[in-house]
């Protein structure tokens, strides 16, 4: 038996991607839930969260009460919902392994609610053979069962899948709503507005940004040096940017605004941004990464010394 909704409250406490909200809330008010879903976008903007909480009103067996204590949402809320699984990725990638565990739970029927749930996080780092595998669950899934697939690059997920899935694209958050929702949810933390406006609309990554604010403050002082420097010294100061491997992008988009900053004081600063780019290209080409922030801190040295 189908549980009908009607009226329910949902995703009040999440910011953003209003859009999406009111279609997923349709789709349990009409009935009309898809087998399977894909959220994408940026890293770090709500997309799990919507996920979770469009999953408990999915195993939900009362989903118009408030602060529902149904058994379902009780086992949901204590990670122990038999009708619900979250498969994310192990040592960096979803594997084979995986989807084959998720099939054999999938085939067999929900012991509490009337549905089950999947979600897949970052499913965009499924191997190959996992995708091919998790295929066959998408062409002919149960009735009873919703398999939500979360990504940030879809550019990763093979046609044949995105084209079995509703396809839910979540846009960056505002700038003001990132920075609305840390000082109410994360009020012991100070964030400088550079960094969160280098977070590009995403909760996540000024988080994430914000652990290593020493390392973006450090910046501005490695490209003032450049003036009066030497370069030996400056790769010296330059320490924690080799160290930033998983963040390099957000290390030279940040390097970017400050430079047109300095600009405003020594045009030479400008032409700085070019050999930023410049060093994406070589980084983006699997160049080897210290040599490339090498010649990024030589090359802008030069500048300065013609």
């Amino acid at each position: 038996m189908k549980i009908k909704f009607g009226g329910i409250k949902l995703f009040e406490k999440i910011i953003g991607n209003e859009k999406n909200k009111t279609i997923l809330k349709k789709a349990l008010e009409l009935n009309k839930t898809s087998h399977s879903y894909l959220f994408w976008g940026t890293e770090g903007i709500g997309k799990k969260k919507i996920a979770l909480e469009f999953a408990k009103k999915l195993l939900c067996l009362t989903p118009n009460e408030e602060n529902c204590r149904c058994k379902a949402c009780i086992e949901f809320d204590s990670n122990n919902n038999p009708d619900f699984m979250m498969i994310e990725p192990q040592d960096g990638k979803v594997k084979i392994d995986q989807i084959r565990e998720m099939q054999r739970k999938v085939a067999e029927k929900p012991i509490v609610s009337d549905n089950k749930v999947y979600i897949i996080d970052d499913s965009d780092t499924m191997t190959s053979e996992a995708q091919n595998c998790l295929l066959k669950t998408l062409e002919e899934p149960p009735e009873y069962v919703t398999i939500i697939l979360i990504c940030s690059n879809e550019d990763n997920m093979l046609s044949t899948i995105k084209s079995r899935c509703t396809r839910i694209h979540f846009e960056n958050l505002e700038i003001s709503e990132v920075k609305g929702y840390i000082k109410q949810n994360y009020p012991e933390i100070e964030i400088d507005d550079s960094i969160i406006n280098l977070s590009q609309g995403s909760i996540g990554k000024a988080l994430k940004l914000n652990e290593n604010k020493t390392l973006y403050e450090n910046i501005e002082n490695i490209l003032k040096s450049f003036k009066n420097k030497d370069v030996i010294d400056i790769v010296k100061m330059s320490e924690e940017i080799y160290k930033a491997k998983e963040e390099i992008y957000s290390v030279l988009e940040y390097m970017n605004v400050l430079l047109l900053k300095l600009s405003k004081e020594d045009l030479r600063y400008i032409n700085a941004i070019d050999i930023v780019e410049e060093t994406k290209k070589r980084l983006k080409a699997n160049s080897n990464y210290d040599m490339c922030i090498d010649n990024l801190l030589f090359n802008i040295n030069y500048l300065f010394r013609k």
